[in-house]
């Protein structure tokens, strides 16, 4: 994934929601419907102490290029393994500072929940969600550090913009839970 550059994400807050922009941006860039992507965040400066010739391969070779912290895309999540299940196989080396995860769901307004029907298992509510005529489409970024820092970025499918992305550190908190446990011994 190529490092942020003077067209990439507007300058933010933090270094953890200037990764969450970046990768959001980089999942935009690679169009919708596809699989969940996961990223492990690593501080740029220790990338380039410790990893020269991949901080030269990313383009982060000048010390004053880039981000704080520097979004490497991990393998392909095995098809049709369940996220939660995925990610409870994950054990981060020392170097990686945190993570994150791009997925795209389905989701309703608040206004339709009252509408769904009992009883449902799983396969079946999320076959009765993508038949109704209210659901949106969303790409959630969430990213974690090891200290507990968390960010999130929301881009519905139909505002596809990079000015109509919803920022905020519990937009996905299920999500953030499950990505911090990937940190936890």
């Amino acid at each position: 994934m190529p490092n942020s550059s003077s067209s990439g994400p507007p300058m933010a807050a933090s270094p953890l929601t200037r990764a969450v922009l970046e990768i959001d941006e980089y999942a935009s860039g690679l169009g919708w419907d596809r699989p969940a992507r996961l990223f492990a965040l690593v501080d740029t400066a220790q990338l380039r102490t410790q990893e020269p010739g991949l901080a030269g391969q990313l383009g982060l070779d000048d010390d004053k290029a880039g981000a704080p912290l520097t979004p490497i895309e991990q393998d392909e999540i095995p098809p049709g393994t369940p996220l939660d299940e995925f990610l409870g196989t994950i054990a981060w080396p020392d170097a990686v500072a945190g993570c994150a995860l791009t997925v795209e769901r389905q989701m309703l307004p608040a206004s339709a929940e009252a509408s769904v029907p009992e009883g449902l298992d799983d396969a079946a509510l999320t076959k009765w969600v993508a038949a109704h005529p209210a659901r949106q489409e969303v790409r959630m970024t969430v990213a974690v550090l090891r200290d507990g820092a968390r960010e999130s970025a929301l881009r519905l499918r139909e505002k596809d913009s990079p000015t109509e992305v919803l920022t905020g550190s519990d937009l996905v908190p299920g999500l953030a839970e499950a990505l911090s446990a990937t940190f936890e011994s």
